[in-house]
C-alpha cells in the first residue's frame, strides 16, 4: 500500500493513493491534497507540533512559561483521531532574528511537523515566519505583539506579515493606546520620553505609545533608542533628561531595561520622572530589582475570572496544574496565551484531519483555512476570533503598579487600570 510521510507541496491530487489502494483491495477513499500538500500520520505515529520560544538567556523568563503552557495544553486536549500529540524537544528562538531563523530551518526540515507555537519575541518571528510560511506551515504565537507582524488595524498589512501567521497575544497598537491613555488621563502627565532598542517589538510599541500620547494632547520630549548589549545607559539617559519629562516609557527587555532603571538616579532632569514599562519587563528577573519599585507596567490583562478554555480549564485550573508540574508560578505574563494558542492549533488540526485507511492526513491549506475562520472561541484569555491578518487575541490591556520587589506576585496582580477597545 502506498505510504508517504508528506504529500509534496504543489501536488493538488494524489491520485496514486487511490489507484494503488484499489489494486491492493483497499477500499479507503481517495485523498486529495491541496496546493500546499498534506502530512500523513501513520498507524501508531503521533501528530507532530513544535514549541519555539525563548528558553535560555535573560528572556527565558518569558519563553519558559509559554513552552510549559504548550505542554499542559497538549495533556488537556488529548488525542487527535486516536493519535497522541508530540511537541518534540522545545526549540529556542533566543529572542533574536538569528535564533528564530535557525530554529525555523530545523522545523521545516522535518516534514512531519504540522504547526508551531511561537515565537516568544517579535524579532524572532520576523526571521522565522518567511521560512515557515513558504513551507506551508502555520505558527500561532502567544506573545508576539509587534503590529508589523499582522496589520495596522485599519486594513493595512504589516511590513512583516506572512501567510500562516496567527497570534493569541494582543496587537501593540492596543497596548500603546492603553498605556498612553493611562499616563495622560489617569496620571495627568503631559510630557513623556520614550526609549526602545530597535527590536520590532520594542520599536513598534514605543511608536504606538508615542503616537497615542500625542493624539491625546501630550508631548513626546525625546524618542530615542539604546542598542542591545549596551551596559552604560548614561548617554541616553542624559539625552532624555534634557527634556525633563514627567514620564519615561521604556518597553525593552532585560538586561538593558535593568540598567536603565539602575542608572537613572542622579541624572539631571529625571529627578521626578515616573518610570513605566511594558510586558517585556513584567518578569521576575526585573521586578526583583529594588529600582523597579513604584513602576507601572502595561501588558495583557490577567484578570481572567471564570473564563474557560474549550478544554473546560480555567486560569485557576491551569495555575494549579502548573505548580504541580513545575513547582512554581509562571515567571511572565503570557502563559494563558500559550495555552490558548495550543488549543486553537490542536482544535484546527482535529477539525481538518481526514482518516483514510490506517492513516490520518492533515492538509496544510485546509489547516490555514480553518484557523482563518476562528470566531467566538472560548479561551482562558477571553473570546478568540481571528481577523484576516492573524490577530486572534482578546485585546485586553491592564496597567499594574509594582510596589514591593520582595512580593512580585502582588505587583503583577495590582491592576490599577484596564483598557479594552
Amino acid at each position: 500500500m502506498y505510504k508517504s510521510k508528506k504529500w509534496s507541496r504543489g501536488i493538488a491530487l494524489v491520485a496514486a493513493f487511490g489507484l494503488i489502494a484499489a489494486a491492493c483491495g483497499d477500499d479507503a477513499p481517495e485523498f486529495e491534497a491541496g496546493a500546499l500538500g498534506a502530512v500523513e500520520i501513520g498507524d501508531g505515529e503521533s501528530v507532530q507540533i513544535r514549541s519555539l520560544n525563548a528558553i535560555t538567556g535573560d528572556v527565558a523568563f518569558l519563553g519558559v512559561p509559554s513552552q510549559r503552557g504548550v505542554e499542559l495544553a497538549i495533556v488537556d486536549y488529548g488525542q487527535i483521531k486516536g493519535h497522541d500529540v508530540d511537541m518534540g524537544t522545545g526549540l529556542d528562538d533566543l529572542c533574536s532574528a538569528d535564533g528564530g531563523q535557525a530554529a525555523a530551518q530545523t522545523i521545516v526540515a522535518d516534514e512531519e511537523v504540522v504547526g508551531v507555537i511561537g515565537t516568544s519575541c517579535s524579532g524572532a518571528a520576523t526571521a522565522a515566519m518567511p521560512l515557515i510560511s513558504d513551507n506551508g506551515l502555520v505558527m500561532v504565537s502567544p506573545s508576539n505583539t509587534s503590529p508589523a507582524l499582522t496589520s495596522d488595524l485599519e486594513g493595512g498589512v504589516g511590513s512583516d506579515y506572512n501567510v500562516g501567521y496567527y497570534r493569541t497575544a494582543h496587537n501593540d497598537l492596543f497596548q500603546g493606546r492603553g498605556a498612553a491613555t493611562f499616563a495622560f488621563e489617569e496620571l495627568g502627565l503631559t510630557t513623556a520620553a520614550v526609549i526602545h532598542d530597535g527590536d520590532p517589538y520594542t520599536n513598534g510599541l514605543a511608536q504606538a505609545f508615542a503616537d497615542a500620547f500625542e493624539a491625546l494632547g501630550g508631548e513626546v520630549t525625546t524618542f530615542t533608542a539604546v542598542n542591545k548589549g549596551d551596559t552604560d545607559m548614561t548617554p541616553v539617559l542624559t539625552e532624555v533628561g534634557g527634556g525633563s519629562p514627567e514620564l519615561l516609557f521604556f518597553p525593552i527587555f532585560m538586561p538593558e531595561g535593568g540598567f536603565i532603571a539602575q542608572q537613572m538616579a542622579g541624572v539631571a532632569g529625571l529627578e521626578n520622572t515616573q518610570l513605566m514599562s511594558a510586558d517585556a519587563l513584567l518578569t521576575d528577573n526585573f521586578m526583583e530589582l529594588p529600582e523597579s519599585e513604584g513602576m507601572y507596567f502595561s501588558g495583557p490583562d490577567l484578570q481572567y475570572g471564570s473564563n474557560k478554555s474549550a478544554t473546560g480549564k480555567s486560569a485557576d485550573d491551569f495555575l494549579a496544574a502548573y505548580d504541580a508540574a513545575y513547582g512554581e508560578e509562571p515567571s511572565a505574563a503570557f502563559w494563558a496565551h500559550a495555552y490558548d494558542a495550543t488549543i486553537l492549533l490542536l482544535t484546527a488540526i482535529d477539525n481538518v484531519a481526514v482518516e483514510s485507511g490506517d492513516s490520518v492526513f492533515v492538509d496544510r491549506q485546509a489547516l490555514r483555512d480553518e484557523l482563518n475562520k476562528v470566531s467566538g472561541v472560548s479561551g482562558i484569555t477571553g473570546t478568540l476570533s481571528c481577523d484576516e491578518y492573524g490577530d486572534c487575541g482578546a485585546q485586553r490591556i491592564a496597567v499594574v503598579l509594582h510596589n514591593d520587589a520582595s512580593d512580585i506576585a502582588a505587583g503583577k496582580a495590582n491592576v490599577v487600570f484596564s483598557y479594552a477597545p
